[in-house]
């Protein structure tokens, strides 16, 4: 297989990460990646030991279409990674391989349209991680909610749209009490050096 290989799907790592709902797919210039094995990636991940087991060596999309998933490759990511949004790839991998990538991709557009929504009305240059790690984690319904009580409250409150600070306040209070009531954490906890 060719070094420089693109892969059908960018916007779903082979790994079950979703690319297209990470902060650095929605980075401007040379620092952006475009996926999973998208165009340049090569260039810019030399080394993905996922994608050189799955992808270039077993001729695979998905690591859900090999015989040996999950592997060891995937011991705990769900639980104890620090990139809070590794905690999906097990379960997007395992409707990949139930439901096929037409029905998760379809889910994945819902939430990247999302997505967008939150990045082009309520970033306040400082928020776009805190919506990708949001719209990976929470269901479609609960982002769906939270958006439209956060439109609803800056109309009732008469906030101008240009008040970028106050409007991404209240979607991000909104996105933290959705994950508040359902038990997901939506940032790391600072961890505090033992003195």
């Amino acid at each position: 297989m060719s070094e420089h290989l693109i892969r059908r799907y960018p916007t779903v790592g082979a790994c079950g990460l979703d690319c297209g709902l990470c902060p650095r797919y929605y980075t401007e210039g040379t620092s952006r990646c475009p996926g999973c094995a998208g165009p340049n990636f090569w260039q810019k991940h030399p080394g993905s030991p996922v994608l050189n087991c799955c992808v270039k060596r077993r001729g695979l999309e998905f690591c859900s279409e090999c015989s040996e998933f999950p592997c060891s490759k995937f011991k705990d990511t769900d639980k104890y990674d620090s990139f809070l949004t590794h905690r999906k790839m097990i379960s997007n991998l395992n409707c990949i391989k139930k439901y096929g990538i037409n029905k998760f991709r379809d889910q994945q557009k819902k939430r990247i349209k999302l997505l967008e929504t939150m990045i082009n009305k309520f970033n306040d240059g400082r928020s776009r991680s805190f919506y990708c790690i949001a719209t990976t984690l929470l269901s479609i319904e609960d982002l769906e909610k939270s958006l439209e009580n956060s439109e609803q409250k800056i109309r009732e409150d008469k906030i101008g749209v240009d008040d970028i600070k106050t409007t991404s306040k209240i979607l991000k209070g909104f996105l933290n009490e959705v994950a508040d009531r359902v038990g997901i954490e939506l940032k790391l906890r600072k961890k505090v050096k033992n003195q």
